[in-house]
């Protein structure tokens, strides 16, 4: 009867199965009401991440801005070009650009119309202080990742097992050899250490410990210990030796996942590192360029401004005397005159109200290359004058530093010297695997594994294991194994290899062929800014005279005008063009100093020519420990003179960041012990010392807003 009723189950519940399909089934629950309007759209909220990072505090304490309509401030902070560096430098953890050639936050370059790249929109492609850190210390490219493959790993295993298996032998004969039930413990102790060597050798030193215990009527004594001591080795003698294959591939050079050469030896850690050195250098010399260009740019809008101020002071004091003659009806109060006055006068109003805009607007980039507040109540005004001096630079020198000094010159022979190695590694992958292999075993077996009597077991004596132990079986030395062998593998035809190779080649090719073009990209931008260099120092000698003139010929008209020779017309266009002059002649001489920055900046110079010097941080205390325990052993060495002498593998040594000297990479050419550049000639004729001595104006003064 119970047969049949669990019979009967099973049909039922396969009858129940079949008829219930495939189809995903939902859960019954007791108390469900059917609402679950508390998950929609929970995926498409917004939220903020748990993140407990304050803001800044000079982000967070802005003030209200300076605009046209609030332009009180507190007072007027002097700042030097030098104060201005040293405080962008301070604050640069992020080294900051302006995105593009003064172009507004937010706004598109005006060269190409493209958005800028800043650090909202594009974060990662702004570069850091820490970048260099973290290349150096990345687990997969870093240099100490690569010199870790190299360290020696210590294993070790332990595993117990309790036997208790059912085993088919009669029980006459076959039960006095085998039991039919096999009863035991097993337990298993693995150690060892291995290395790997420069040479692409890998030593090993291991132990393994046996415990054995089980209830076969065929042993002497039901447990055993065993253990043995293993020293192997595995020697590549083509494919994979030798120190300088090592050092650029590593010991683990093929990708587990797609089984294809993954080059990660020392030797290209260091250059990924030296790369990155390159952009941080790239990127210090383009926050000081920045900070330079934006600091020029709002000496200018205050001159500018001041212009603009004089023009339409000048046309109000028109304005009104013929706007009093044409209240009394008298001669020169004609209305066309008065309402042309009028004009002129809301002409340079507009031209001062743009101009002053302009100035809170490159204090605003200044501020913002500083990495200070964008408005604290203060108003930054540039206390260093432009240099009206004639600066000349030698051509043959300054065209050695540019391609000597820059910094992505630098980075791209980086780049070749990597692809090279990176070709002599995969050279190596055509010639086929011969490894020379060996093993020296000791071992040892007892009933105990280790006893104070040395009592080692005799394989030439029967029934002796019983009171023997595993370690004193070990010492005595009778039992021992060894193996030597070679082992050979080698892919018919290469395939895969030979791609490698002309990879790599083509690789090399491109990477050369690139830096040919950068360095003619470099000598043509030299040409440039040495041409701008003069072309914006003869601007400001023309621009100066053409402001000395408009300013007489203002003073003639107006001499002229009183005396009724001139139209009253020609006498606000003596004015307008005063003004225009004044600012024509500014503008010229800060693209004068603006251009010898970017002299420098083409050159590598920039950094020496505003007193910015690179210096490595300190190191952690274990590395002066031992470096100063390895100088002490060079001490102490017999020096052997070979007479020769070997270059670096791939690096000729540290730049220099002096003007009087050149990195050993430089082309040969003899260089003087100066730069000329520090050689000012004398001021022409017609350009003042001191731009501060117009005609017109002396010292930029910040002043109020005008009347409306």
């Amino acid at each position: 009867m119970h047969r049949l009723a669990r019979q009967l189950w099973v049909a039922f519940t396969s009858l129940t199965l079949v008829a219930s399909g495939c189809a995903p089934r939902q859960p019954f629950y007791f108390f469900e009401d059917g609402d679950l309007s508390h998950y929609v759209g929970a995926i498409q909220k917004l939220e903020y991440p748990d993140s407990d990072q304050p803001p800044l505090d000079e982000a967070a304490g802005t003030t209200e801005p300076l605009t046209l309509s609030n332009p009180s401030f507190d007072n007027v902070w002097e700042v030097s070009l030098e104060e201005a560096i040293r405080t962008a430098l301070e604050n640069g953890k992020v080294l900051r650009n302006l995105g593009g050639r003064f172009a507004s936050f937010g706004g598109p370059r005006p060269q190409t119309g493209e958005p800028p790249v800043s650090l909202l929109t594009s974060p990662p492609q702004t570069p850091t202080v820490y970048d260099p850190s973290i290349v150096e210390t990345d687990p997969f490219r870093g240099v100490e990742s690569a010199l870790a493959l190299f360290d020696a790993q210590l294993s070790s295993s332990l595993t117990w097992e309790r036997l208790n298996r059912p085993q088919n032998f009669n029980s006459g004969t076959g039960a006095r050899i085998f039991p039919q039930q096999l009863l035991g413990d097993q337990g298993n102790w693995t150690s060892g250490i291995q290395k790997r060597t420069a040479t692409g050798a890998t030593w090993g030193f291991s132990n393994s410990t046996i415990y054995d215990n089980n209830n076969s009527p065929i042993r002497e004594v039901p447990s055993t210990w065993t253990t043995n001591y293993d020293f192997t080795f595995n020697q590549p003698l083509l494919q994979g030796a030798g120190v300088t294959y090592n050092r650029i591939a590593g010991p683990d050079f093929f990708d587990n996942l797609y089984g294809r050469p993954n080059f990660r030896g020392v030797l290209l850690a260091r250059i990924n590192a030296d790369i990155s050195l390159a952009d941080f250098e790239a990127g210090v010399r383009n926050l000081v360029s920045d900070t330079e260009q934006s600091y020029w740019e709002l000496y200018f809008a205050y001159r500018n401004l001041e212009a603009r101020k004089a023009g339409r002071d000048s046309s109000l004091e028109a304005w009104r005397k013929v706007h009093a003659l044409y209240v009394e009806q008298s001669r020169g109060g004609e209305a066309d005159k008065e309402a042309q006055a009028r004009e002129q006068y809301f002409f340079f109003r507009g031209e001062v109200e743009s101009a002053l805009t302009d100035v809170y607007r490159c204090e605003n980039r200044l501020r913002y290359m500083m990495g200070i507040s964008a408005s604290d109540g203060r108003l930054i005004r540039p206390s260093d004058e432009p240099t009206t001096a004639r600066i000349t630079f030698d051509w043959q020198q300054s065209l050695v530093e540019a391609l000597s000094r820059s910094a992505e010159l630098r980075k791209q022979k980086w780049v070749i010297k990597q692809r090279e190695l990176e070709l002599v590694a995969a050279k190596n992958l055509i010639l086929p695997r011969l490894d020379m292999v060996g093993r020296w075993r000791f071992l040892g077996m007892g009933q105990e594994l280790i006893n104070q009597n040395y009592n080692p077991y005799d394989a030439n004596n029967v029934d002796q294991l019983a009171g023997t132990d595993a370690y004193s079986t070990l010492f005595s030395g009778q039992f021992q194994e060894w193996q030597a062998g070679a082992q050979f593998l080698m892919p018919l035809g290469f395939r895969r290899e030979l791609a490698t190779v002309r990879h790599h080649q083509l690789q090399l090719a491109r990477e050369r062929a690139r830096l040919q073009d950068e360095e003619l990209e470099a000598s043509h931008a030299l040409v440039e800014a040495v041409r701008n260099v003069d072309t914006n120092f003869a601007l400001a000698q023309t621009n100066f005279n053409r402001r000395v003139a408009a300013e007489r010929q203002v003073e003639a008209v107006q001499a002229a005008y009183e005396a009724n020779t001139v139209t009253f017309d020609q006498l606000l266009d003596a004015q307008r063009r005063r003004a225009e002059a004044e600012s024509s002649y500014y503008r010229s001489l800060v693209d004068y100093n603006r251009s010898i920055s970017q002299l420098h900046y083409r050159k590598g110079s920039l950094l020496e020519y505003n007193g910015v010097f690179l210096a490595e941080g300190p190191w952690p205390g274990k590395a002066y420990f031992d470096a100063h325990r390895r100088a002490r052993q060079r001490d102490a060495s017999l020096y052997l003179d070979y007479r020769h002498s070997r270059p670096g593998v791939f690096s000729r040594g540290a730049i220099s960041q002096d003007f009087a000297e050149i990195g050993a990479d430089a082309p040969a050419v003899q260089l003087p012990a100066r730069d000329p550049a520090t050689r000012p000639e004398p001021v022409p004729e017609g350009l003042p010392a001191n731009p501060g001595a117009s005609p017109a104006a002396g010292r930029p003064e910040l002043l109020p807003t005008p009347a409306r």
